[in-house]
């Protein structure tokens, strides 16, 4: 595996702390800026916002740009976006700064997987990937817990200039190690690739993708307040359980990406169910400390588990649109990160309480619970037809012999 690769990785974990950072970060950061709790949350659904916009468009504007060139832009406009994050006089220019930052990272994502791609052999192209994907569980393992660290003792600002300096370490990387990848011969065409949003099932894919990922976050995003106001733990102990989420996140990804080739719609549906389970089980009984914490660590599992599940049904309907197919699914996940905490922080302002997060989640769980239902059914059907298809013009093969 080249080394460059694993610059990729690098840099994946700068974006990945940044992007789920603000978990561990919320309450002080709506002391600091005369917000509430749920307005601080915004911030996430800012970031994913601009995943959401970013991860398409970025990835047909870039498609003739120099690759090296690219990812070194990115990387630059995302680290200057944490440093702007830092410096943040308001909340208004802090949540354009997650914007900005939310478009780079999109854009990077998009750009790097085809790079990481483009340097090894076809062999080689699945532990490409997962050495990227590897770089968001780590994140979640340890950038998004030092982030919260960092915040309880240094405040929140020195967390967004961590970030800044490990995106200038990546920067670096890009520049030293990332050959010049040479442009494809023959460009995608956009309009063939657009097609694959007139099949239903892409649409449906998006449906499932967006509300598992807005099932956790409904619930994530608020999870500091959760362990502190409701499970009574000190703020300290945040970062603690934040590892633990990310280490059943990064043992959730790598079991459930070994299972997914073979049972895909298994792997989505128990994952979801259990994710289901456990949301119900923490709006049950967040108020015991050592549940919540046990809780929160099952809950990255669950959802993590059904990552790559998700992400190969986008493929699998999505084939023919191989531009597309990677973005749409960023940002379908993305469309969940923004929904899940909005959600979230309404039925907070309705003085529900943090707990009532993961009654939102649970429900938007339930709802992919069906979708995935009906996906299974209609690939069911598609394999008849493809079947009796085939079985035709076998047929009509051994009259012709005839």
């Amino acid at each position: 595996m080249p080394l460059a690769v694993y610059i990729l990785g690098l840099s994946v974990f700068a974006l990945g702390t940044s992007e789920f950072m603000l978990s561990g970060l919320l309450p002080p950061i709506a002391r600091d800026m005369d917000v509430s709790i749920p307005q601080a949350g915004l911030l996430t659904s800012a970031f994913a916002v601009g995943m959401v916009v970013g991860a398409p468009l970025l990835a047909v504007a870039t498609l003739r740009l120099p690759r090296r060139t690219t990812l070194v832009t990115l990387i630059s406009v995302f680290g200057l976006g944490q440093v702007a994050g830092a410096l943040a006089p308001t909340y208004e220019v802090l949540f354009a700064s997650r914007v900005i930052s939310a478009l780079a990272c999109a854009g990077f994502w998009a750009v790097g997987a085809a790079v990481a791609i483009a340097m090894v052999p076809v062999n080689q192209r699945a532990r490409a990937m997962a050495v990227m994907i590897g770089g968001l569980s780590i994140a979640n393992v340890l950038g998004v817990p030092a982030g919260a660290f960092l915040g309880e003792h240094l405040g929140w600002r020195s967390a967004f200039w961590a970030v800044g300096a490990a995106s200038g370490v990546a920067l670096i990387g890009v520049v030293a190690r990332i050959p010049r990848i040479p442009l494809p011969e023959r460009r995608p065409r956009l309009k063939e690739e657009l097609t694959i949003y007139r099949d239903g099932q892409v649409w449906l894919a998006v449906a499932i993708t967006a509300l598992a990922a807005g099932g956790v976050f409904c619930l994530f995003t608020y999870l500091s307040p959760l362990l502190t106001d409701v499970a009574g733990l000190d703020a300290g102990w945040v970062p603690t359980v934040l590892a633990l989420f990310g280490i059943g996140a990064l043992t959730g990804s790598t079991l459930g990406g070994r299972i997914a080739d073979a049972h895909l719609f298994g792997v989505m549906l128990s994952g979801i169910t259990a994710s289901t389970v456990l949301l119900t089980s923490l709006a049950l009984f967040s108020s015991y400390a050592a549940v919540a914490v046990a809780l929160s660590f099952l809950l990255g599992f669950s959802s993590f588990f059904t990552a790559p599940a998700l992400n190969a049904r986008m493929f699998n309907v999505a084939g023919a649109a191989p531009t597309l197919a990677g973005a749409t699914t960023t940002a379908a996940f993305n469309l969940g990160n923004t929904g899940g905490p909005w959600l979230g922080g309404v039925v907070i302002d309705a003085d529900f309480g943090f707990a009532s997060t993961a009654w939102a989640g649970a429900a938007m769980m339930l709802v992919a619970i069906g979708l995935v239902t009906v996906a299974m059914r209609l690939h069911g059907r598609s394999r008849v037809v493809a079947g009796a298809t085939a079985g035709a013009g076998a047929g009509a093969l051994r009259t012709e012999r005839v």
